[in-house]
């Protein structure tokens, strides 16, 4: 159904060192949340990937029926296509870290919620939980999982019931532990974010 992942590789080239994998918003690409790279720490191995959905002038990570709401079975097909590339470039034994932003974080978080244990860390950016789109969000789903947070409280562009969701199942009955923040900015990433993101990451890749 989809070709060959596009990505783009930034950092170590060891082949044992930490995998983090980057996930762009809808209507981005690769090229543009590689940058992210250039605000976090040295060591980890990047790869930013393409969406497989072509918007026609973007790209995208699944169908959606309404903002931050995800097609249950494009979901699935998507994360499908995702995990079959990951198995080959981090086989088990190798960490892998997610960080998404926006449309890419609510891809992330299907995936950690799908596969709590195949994660080393999840950052859900500007962005919400795939809720009601065919992925587990029981209590106790990200037992040992550890998850950054970050949100902007004067984001207009993800639903703020989806926003306050997320930031409750994560902060409660998911289990996780959760790194977060909401700063005073919109639908963007604050520069004490970032910060507080990199000290995340090298945490979860030492």
């Amino acid at each position: 159904m989809f070709g060959e992942p596009v990505v783009g590789w930034r950092g170590s080239g060891d082949p044992l060192a930490p995998v983090v994998v980057l996930l762009h918003g809808r209507g981005s690409h690769e090229a543009e949340v590689i940058g992210l790279v250039d605000h976090l720490p040295s060591g980890p191995a990047y790869v930013a990937v393409r969406g497989p959905v072509d918007l026609g002038g973007g790209y995208a990570w699944f169908e959606n029926k309404g903002i931050g709401r995800p097609v249950a079975s494009s979901l699935a097909a998507t994360m499908g296509w995702f995990r079959s590339w990951l198995d080959v470039v981090a086989p088990d034994g190798r960490p892998v870290v997610l960080i998404g932003f926006s449309g890419g974080a609510a891809f992330a978080g299907g995936l950690l919620l799908d596969s709590p244990s195949r994660y080393a860390g999840t950052a859900v950016l500007c962005g919400t939980l795939p809720f009601d789109a065919g992925v587990p969000v029981a209590p106790g789903q990200l037992e040992g999982a550890s998850v950054f947070v970050a949100q902007g409280a004067m984001d207009q562009v993800i639903p703020a019931e989806l926003q306050d969701r997320t930031w409750k199942y994560l902060h409660g009955e998911s289990g996780a532990s959760v790194v977060s923040r909401r700063d005073p900015v919109g639908h963007e990433l604050a520069a004490e974010a970032v910060v507080h993101l990199g000290e995340w990451l090298s945490s979860r890749t030492p």
